[in-house]
């Protein structure tokens, strides 16, 4: 009896590899085996499970800010593969002491470590875009790479969660950003006027306004890939190999609800299992439900509400159990 534990993190409280080890060490003390791989969709523990899945080593790197002061952010180097985490540098919850404001925020920083990536040899650089504290388009970061020489030949990947274009990118995440209604249309229009002046008008693409439109300015000054991030994390942590070995699958997260099935990794996951190993059970271990989830939890052999270590371990334990015997009828 193999357990494939693959939950996200528990955003704010626990990173996905704290999750899965809690559920994990609970099937083995059920006497099931666990396979513990924290995943991710772009957002918060992305950088994570891409360096996990590839094998990375993790460097210091100088970058700034998104308000201009000093920093420093991990970059992960796997042979010729990079990987950058957007928030390290650009992050709503970077340190800084002064003001944040909205308006003057910028991806400079994340430019730096994009840099940094080619510099030191990397021919594709994955990029993680959640978390940003920023509205600039990209502007900063093509600004950075610019001033840096350039890309030398690398090519560059956007994984992000979002189909969100680039003109609607203050819209929809500005007011998180600290932007009131007045800044947003300012925010709106600035976006608008950037998207005029790029090699290529990024207005209409989806996934363009992930992390305030930076996607969209590097893919219309670099050609980046935009890309699901939930679909090429399970890729780089080898998911579907783990999957073809598993009696079932457990995922999580912090809140299930009805944004689950919008481009989400348990979404990412419920899909690649319907198609691959659709007779193997898929459970939620998850830190609270959404009064709105309706039809979305059939999807789950059982939802298990579970916010903290003790009640994860349970959990395993449970599933374990419930597996028991299905493990037995097929010896």
């Amino acid at each position: 009896m193999t357990v494939l534990v693959a939950p996200d993190s528990f955003k704010g409280t626990y990173t996905a590899a704290e999750v899965a080890s809690h559920i994990g060490t609970g099937v083995r003390r059920a006497g099931g085996t666990a396979v513990e791989v924290p995943v991710a969709d772009g957002g918060e523990g992305t950088f994570e499970a891409l360096c996990a899945g590839l094998g990375a080593q993790t460097v210091r790197v100088p970058a700034r800010n998104p308000w201009g002061a000093p920093t420093e952010a991990l970059l992960g180097l796997a042979g010729d593969t990079a990987v950058v985490e957007l928030s390290q540098a650009s992050g709503l919850h970077t340190p800084h002491d002064g003001y944040r404001d909205p308006v003057a925020a910028d991806t400079y920083g994340t430019g730096m470590v994009i840099a940094e990536a080619a510099r030191r040899g990397a021919r594709h650089i994955l990029v993680a875009a959640g978390g940003s504290a920023t509205t600039d388009g990209g502007a900063g970061a093509v600004r950075a790479i610019q001033d840096s020489g350039g890309l030398d030949g690398a090519r560059i990947t956007v994984l992000s969660d979002v189909a969100t274009t680039f003109i609607e990118a203050a819209r929809v995440y500005g007011p998180q950003k600290g932007a009131g209604p007045d800044t947003v249309e300012l925010l709106t229009e600035r976006l608008r006027a950037l998207a005029t002046e790029m090699p290529r008008n990024p207005s209409g693409v989806p996934r363009t306004g992930a992390a305030g439109g930076f996607s969209g300015g590097l893919w219309a000054h670099f050609g980046a890939e935009l890309v699901s991030g939930a679909d090429a994390v399970l890729d780089a942590v080898g998911f579907d190999r783990h999957l073809a070995r598993a009696s079932a699958v457990v995922v999580g997260e912090g809140r299930l609800d009805s944004q689950t099935g919008q481009g989400k990794i348990i979404h990412a996951i419920l899909r690649r299992v319907a198609d691959q190993a659709p007779a193997v059970p898929v459970f939620a271990v998850v830190g609270s439900v959404a009064a709105d989830l309706g039809d979305y939890r059939r999807h789950f052999a059982d939802v298990m509400v579970a916010g903290e270590p003790a009640a994860m371990l349970r959990a395993g334990q449970e599933i374990a159990a419930t597996l028991r015997p299905l493990a037995s009828a097929t010896c």
